[in-house]
């Protein structure tokens, strides 16, 4: 989408790195718009998604908890959808339009997580949260995995318009299946079995709250909360800044012509979305036939998932030219990280299941904050692409990512709070 001289796109470092390919692919298609867009601009197209997002997510978790999950989950992916298709159109308008509507967009995409750990909460029996949170939630990088190398070959083939078109186009027809195929609680399913019905009730009996009103001041004064808050934000900075940066990166910087990109693109988030599976698996055995118990689990996988990639973070940026250990390095990186959807993800279902989404729209607002600078700290860091300059984004990441796992193993909690559940009572998971 922009034209190649309008920020610095050459890698001007004093060790330049020679091109990957012998060859220089021209994209087949060139009739897509290009815009002149510098670095910064872009860095703020980049952030502006979040600015929308960070407004839905509290109101979202409460919506999802008053009218439940189904709703408010479709209509916001159809929304996101929508908006989708109409991208093109707005950059076409100008800078300010397309910058508004990906803000629309992340108003409709707000609601997902917390309307989806909402819906969890009614469906997920305690010893089986790591595994099924963990296959939900691995959707989110599986479709990373397919819409970065999908993307490469829509443009190369056809037009960058199309990727807008395509995926909103397909967003819309999962809203229709959405709505026809899922219920918010196992109460009001269609299909189920009266006994996959009786034992996810029974299993929740003692966990759930029957308080019409929200327990705020207890809620935002638990210090197990603020736990998952400084992790969530932290192991963000990191992920975000990747996903918006790292094809960027392995082409001012490794010099990957524009199929490779995507494909290579999408390799960490192949191996983060197998981690993240087989996470959930190890976590729910070592709690329901080890005994461990669930905040030693959830401090563990989130050690693990943040320690880790801020290590092999670091040394992508010590490896120079050399392409299979950078590609190496940062997909171990990113596949680490997914040990942490069975750690701080989802310890909002532990320690609180009735407010499970409000939890989860109060940890992903201050989460998406290093979506919104995290992208523009970058770009302004790299405005001569150096690997110097990308050193230095990665020793921010691995710094922050290094601060929330030290916090949440010192105060996080693997217990039913007192004040989420009826008359206040204590229970263990």
């Amino acid at each position: 989408m922009v034209e190649p001289n309008t920020s610095l796109a050459k890698n001007v470092t004093s060790n330049v790195c020679p091109e990957h390919s012998s060859t220089i692919n021209v994209p087949r298609n060139t009739t897509g718009e290009k815009y002149s867009w510098d670095a910064d601009t872009q860095g703020w197209i980049l952030g502006s998604f979040f600015y929308g997002y960070i407004i839905t997510q509290i109101p979202g978790g409460y919506l999802a908890s008053r009218i439940g999950g189904k709703l408010l989950l479709g209509f916001g992916i159809f929304g996101t959808s929508v908006f989708t298709l109409l991208t093109p159109l707005a950059a076409n308008l100008g800078v300010g339009y397309l910058i508004a509507v990906r803000a629309l967009e992340g108003l409709g995409e707000g609601v997902t997580f917390p309307a989806m750990h909402s819906m969890w909460s009614s469906w997920a029996p305690p010893l089986e949260r790591s595994k099924l949170l963990s296959i939900s939630y691995a959707g989110a990088q599986l479709g990373t995995v397919v819409s970065l190398p999908l993307s490469g070959l829509i443009c190369y083939y056809m037009n960058w318009v199309y990727v807008f078109y395509i995926f909103g186009a397909l967003g819309v027809l999962w809203w229709f299946f959405w709505m026809c195929l899922v219920s918010d609680t196992p109460e009001t399913h269609r299909s189920i079995s009266h006994a996959e019905r009786e034992y996810i009730l029974s299993s929740l009996k003692d966990q759930l709250s029957t308080q019409k009103s929200v327990p705020w001041r207890p809620m935002l004064k638990s210090l197990p909360l603020w736990a998952i808050v400084v992790a969530h934000f932290s192991y963000n900075w990191t992920f975000y800044t990747l996903l918006t940066l790292l094809p960027t990166y392995m082409k001012e910087i490794l010099r990957f012509d524009a199929q490779e990109n995507g494909f290579l693109s999408a390799l960490p988030y192949f191996g983060c979305w197998l981690c993240i599976i087989l996470s959930g698996q190890i976590a729910d055995y070592l709690r329901e036939k080890q005994n461990f118990s669930t905040v030693c689990v959830r401090k563990c996988f989130t050690l693990i998932g943040m320690i880790g990639p801020a290590l092999f973070l670091v040394a992508a940026g010590f490896i120079g030219c050399n392409y299979a250990l950078a590609v190496a390095f940062v997909t171990i990186s990113t596949t680490l990280g997914g040990f942490c959807t069975s750690g701080y993800s989802i310890n909002h279902l532990d320690i609180a299941p009735s407010y499970a989404g409000i939890l989860l729209g109060i940890t992903n607002s201050f989460a998406t904050i290093p979506g919104m600078v995290g992208p523009v700290i970058a770009k302004n860091l790299t405005h001569n692409n150096t690997v110097g300059e990308w050193q230095t984004v990665f020793y921010i990441a691995a710094s922050i990512n290094l601060f929330g796992a030290i916090f949440f193993a010192l105060f996080a909690s693997g217990e039913v709070q007192d004040w989420a559940v009826s008359g206040y009572r204590l229970h263990r998971n």
